[in-house]
């Protein structure tokens, strides 16, 4: 099994979608773990929603949702990513990868260990390399994005989202009660400020600003109050965005792909 599995990523949202996708590129065999419920706000560009769909294709590589590790190594002999959903990582009691990839991005440790594979790299605050993880990437946009860390944490989380044409924290929207996500409008439309994009039960959401809805919760997810739904891009030209990798989950990829290789002389990896 070593040999079929070199690389299990923890998650598979749109951060650790561009790190799956470059690796598998690179041709790593690597499959990703989910949870049975996966919440990505951008979706269209997540491996995540094979977990709802079956399947899953972003930008030519297709992941396919898988039931055990059997059909994942026939899955992988297919040129195709297995997600199987496994968030507390069981699959590794019958197999040890070489490399692990934290990047549920959950802004804390879910029981990643650095016994748990030869190289184990963190995406974002929550880890401390040396401790948690060999290596920790650094997440948060600015001068630092995609830095390799071999000791210390990632910046720690501000809540408050990069600021895109001047907004900030008005582009990402949160549920304002609990209950059931209804959807109104779609990824990838032009929405007006004020406009109501979904409703939760009864409660409506508004568009907080006019510009691209880049991210959207999917239709009938239950929320909690405060529950991230919805990212809005100013940038009204932006909407081919939607559907391909962001630059920062590709800059965290290529973090992720040096880090692998700069251990390769200790850890084989090919």
């Amino acid at each position: 099994m070593r040999e079929e599995f070199q690389i299990v990523v923890r998650g598979a949202g749109d951060i650790a979608t561009g790190t799956i996708h470059r690796l598998h590129r690179c041709g790593f065999s690597v499959l990703a773990l989910e949870t049975e419920r996966p919440s990505a706000i951008r979706r269209y560009v997540a491996f995540s929603e094979a977990v709802y769909e079956g399947s899953w294709t972003i930008e030519g590589v297709e992941a396919v949702r898988v039931e055990s590790l059997e059909d994942a190594l026939q899955c992988q002999r297919q040129g195709k990513v297995p997600v199987l959903i496994d968030p507390g990582c069981r699959c590794l009691k019958q197999f040890r990868p070489q490399v692990l990839v934290d990047g549920i991005l959950a802004k804390k440790n879910l029981g990643t260990r650095m016994d748990m594979a030869d190289t184990v790299i963190a995406l974002g605050p929550g880890f401390t390399a040396g401790v948690d993880a060999h290596l920790v990437i650094e997440t948060m946009r600015g001068h630092n994005l995609g830095r390799i860390l071999t000791e210390g944490t990632a910046l720690p989380n501000t809540g408050v989202p990069g600021v895109i044409a001047g907004y900030g924290k008005e582009r990402v929207i949160h549920a304002p009660a609990a209950g059931i996500m209804k959807n109104h409008s779609r990824i990838g439309e032009i929405v007006e400020k004020g406009q109501i994009i979904a409703s939760i039960d009864e409660v409506p959401v508004k568009a907080a600003l006019t510009g691209v809805l880049r991210g959207l919760l999917r239709d009938g997810y239950p929320v909690t109050e405060g529950f991230k739904i919805a990212d809005i891009d100013p940038r009204e030209s932006e909407q081919k965005n939607c559907f391909t990798i962001s630059d920062k989950a590709r800059c965290i990829a290529g973090s992720v792909l040096e880090g692998i290789l700069s251990r390769s002389e200790r850890t084989p990896v090919i």
